[in-house]
């Protein structure tokens, strides 16, 4: 009795996902992460996690998805390109927003997106059984990018894609089928240090180890206390997030493609520092209701705003 032919494919995985609207697909066996976790028990233990305590947990999952999925055999790895080329304006007494936040959050849309994908696969192969993740789970989204050859690490934790730079976000699904690895990229940055001379706060302690408690994105975003006043001076007028080791990537300033997604159109690229003084909870969160911004609360943008307003005398 003949065997029956697999129904999945990595070129029909990938012009269904394309169809949907993924940038990059990819695809990488089933490993334990063991050198993976190993580097990420160093990181936790000098710190550099802040107040992010949540990464030191279910740490047997990051290293093991089949922990998440039993007969995991594959991790499909997708690439979503967000990049506007329009740059912020200089305006006096404005804070500066991360691009990935200047229009709609993503995860709504990269959920749908998934969403639709796996259905589609389910539909073509009823056995197909799969987990899908965007950076909210126990899944090391940046790894398995890697391994599914989408881009390789660059020195500022970023993954970089020779055809996009590293304006895109990056999404996983765990499934049961055994696709046809992807070649892993080489890595391409040499004896660039762009990103580590420009992170005005030194968060680049060394290629690819980010230091939390130094990074402005971190900061501004997930810091539930007060900002040091070590780095008064030092935001470069950010507001939420930050983009300047990003920004001066030679990969993002040579190759960096517009998105076709108006999910991701600007709303966000500035904020008056006086905007969250003359918000109630409630107009915030109507303000902000699918906006990234959301994420760091009126509390958390107030101190920014007032960080930024002391540093540039805004009254």
């Amino acid at each position: 009795m003949k065997e029956s032919k697999p129904k999945l494919s990595n070129k029909l995985v990938e012009q269904l996902a394309k169809e949907i609207g993924f940038d990059l697909v990819g695809f990488a066996k089933f490993e334990m992460l063991d050198k993976e976790i190993e580097h990420l028990e160093n990181w936790l233990a000098n710190n550099y996690h802040g107040g992010m305590e949540y990464m030191s947990r279910n740490l047997s999952k990051r290293r093991d998805v089949r922990e998440i999925l039993s007969d995991a055999k594959s991790v499909i790895s997708l690439g979503v390109n967000y990049f506007y080329p329009e740059k912020h304006e200089a305006k006096e007494c404005y804070g500066k927003v991360s691009r990935y936040a200047w229009g709609k959050d993503y995860h709504y849309l990269i959920w749908e997106m998934l969403e639709k994908l796996e259905q589609k696969l389910s539909e073509i192969e009823p056995e197909f059984k799969s987990k899908s993740y965007v950076d909210t789970g126990l899944v090391m989204d940046s790894i398995w990018a890697q391994k599914a050859g989408l881009g390789w690490i660059g020195k500022n934790s970023m993954v970089i894609n020779p055809k996009l730079g590293s304006w895109f976000f990056v999404a996983s699904i765990i499934c049961n089928y055994e696709f046809t690895p992807s070649v892993p990229l080489t890595e391409k940055c040499g004896t660039c240090t762009a990103c580590i001379d420009a992170c005005p706060t030194d968060a680049i302690v060394e290629p690819t180890i980010i230091d939390a408690n130094r990074c402005i994105s971190y900061l501004t975003i997930e810091n539930k206390g007060e900002i040091p006043l070590e780095f008064k001076g030092k935001f470069n007028n950010w507001i939420f997030g930050c983009d300047d080791c990003q920004d001066v990537c030679p990969w993002n300033k040579k190759f960096a493609t517009p998105t076709n997604k108006d999910e991701f159109k600007p709303q966000f690229k500035v904020l008056p520092l006086d905007l969250f003084d003359n918000l109630t909870n409630r107009k915030f969160n109507n303000l902000f209701k699918e906006s990234p911004i959301k994420r760091a609360r009126l509390k958390g943008m107030k101190r920014n705003a007032h960080f930024l307003i002391d540093e540039e005398s805004c009254n």
